[in-house]
């Protein structure tokens, strides 16, 4: 179903199954309280937004600047290593924090982590790494900005431009990785290699730990971006770990770009999908052609509305974000481009029970990772929005 402005929408039936939820004894909170720079990142109330669209309220979790990076992804990429190297060295996950996992990458003496990145995981791998005095080494994309590639390289990471789009360099960093004794810390899960990538996405938890608290009461509507899955996977997770435990479960809504639209093209042929995504759309980090298949059974399982919207929505997401003094990414701003689109459209805004009574979570999940490019959509700077300038 197209809307006015090229969203394309599917809408489906669901039935969530908590059995499908992480295990409650093991919080990446307790390794991410323990990391330098570690704090709650803001939740903030948009309450023109809010009644300007009909909705009780808007509110959105601020990970522009999360463990002094841009971006959300550090979560997922340094509980992944944390697993990896604690179970290597034969030591306990549960309640172990940085002290744990440095006195364990000891033990394992200097790894090379390999990953595949539009630029925000790569960033987080590549800092993970530099904090334990590991190598890493980041495949990146041709036409990734150079702003973002900067960045990885300004962690110590080896940078690789391969000729290709998001999945080719997926697949290329795995090969290196199963060719050099490398460990792969992918965001993405292909066939039999889960493990790490749920170790990714469990990572993400910790921006709904932290929502929990934040939020007067819990959200009845959820939207969340979505390039592979990971952070939809996460975000679904923890309300069915809730639901599980006696809570109440939101609706949920992905938001993707029209031309990477793989989670979407998956709900609507009912199974598993890959498309062929370009580099077209300005939401980079959402440019991705094959679903997770570690996130997808539960997303199947409970999310009802995929979205899929054009670069323009994003733009104005961004540039509305900025109005409320929030710096956000293209991919960043998508999940409220999402909304945007929904309450546009009757049967999503019936789904997700978009009306007066509606308390809605959003997430901007990076700040302004291509400075230059942001200036130009917002007529901004970074600095100038943070300001309050207009």
């Amino acid at each position: 179903m197209p809307g006015r402005d090229g969203t394309m929408v599917v809408v489906r039936d669901t039935a969530p199954d908590p059995s499908l939820a992480p295990s409650p004894k093991l919080r990446p909170r307790d390794l991410h309280r323990s990391m330098p720079g570690y704090e709650v990142t803001p939740l903030v109330a948009l309450d023109a937004l809010a009644q300007r669209l009909g909705v009780g309220g808007v509110w959105i979790k601020d990970e522009s600047w999360r463990l002094d990076l841009p971006s959300f992804k550090i979560l997922g990429g340094s509980w992944a290593v944390h697993r990896l190297v604690l179970e290597r060295a034969g030591r306990p996950v549960e309640g172990t924090g940085m002290r744990e996992l440095e006195e364990a990458a000891a033990e394992l003496g200097p790894l090379t982590l390999a990953t595949a990145t539009d630029g925000n995981h790569g960033r987080g791998v590549a800092r993970a790494a530099r904090l334990l005095g590991f190598r890493a080494v980041v495949y990146v994309p041709e036409g990734t900005a150079q702003a973002r590639i900067d960045a990885i390289a300004g962690e110590g990471a080896e940078v690789i431009v391969h000729q290709g789009n998001y999945d080719a360099a997926v697949d290329r960093a795995a090969e290196e990785a199963a060719a050099n004794g490398w460990d792969l810390v992918a965001d993405v899960a292909r066939g039999e290699d889960a493990q790490v990538p749920e170790w990714v996405m469990d990572g993400y938890d910790t921006i709904f730990d932290e929502a929990d608290e934040q939020l007067p009461a819990p959200p009845t509507a959820v939207f969340v971006q979505a390039g592979v899955g990971a952070l939809t996977g996460a975000a679904v997770r923890h309300y069915l770990r809730d639901l599980g435990e006696g809570g109440t479960m939101p609706a949920f809504a992905t938001v993707e770009p029209v031309t990477a639209a793989c989670l979407l093209a998956s709900a609507e042929g009912g199974a598993f999908t890959s498309i062929d995504a370009g580099h077209e759309s300005i939401m980079a980090g959402l440019n991705c052609g094959t679903p997770s298949s570690v996130a997808w059974p539960s997303i199947s399982a409970t999310v009802g509305v995929y979205l899929a919207v054009p670069d323009d929505r994003a733009r104005e997401a961004m540039r509305l974000l900025a109005d409320e003094g929030i710096v956000s990414g293209e991919s960043g701003a998508a999940g409220l481009a999402g909304l945007l689109a929904a309450v546009e459209l009757p049967e999503t805004k019936a789904a997700l029970g978009l009306d007066a009574g509606a308390r809605v979570l959003l997430l901007n999940t990076e700040g302004a990772t291509d400075p230059d490019a942001y200036a130009e959509i917002v007529g901004r700077t970074p600095d100038a929005v943070r300001q309050g300038a207009r």
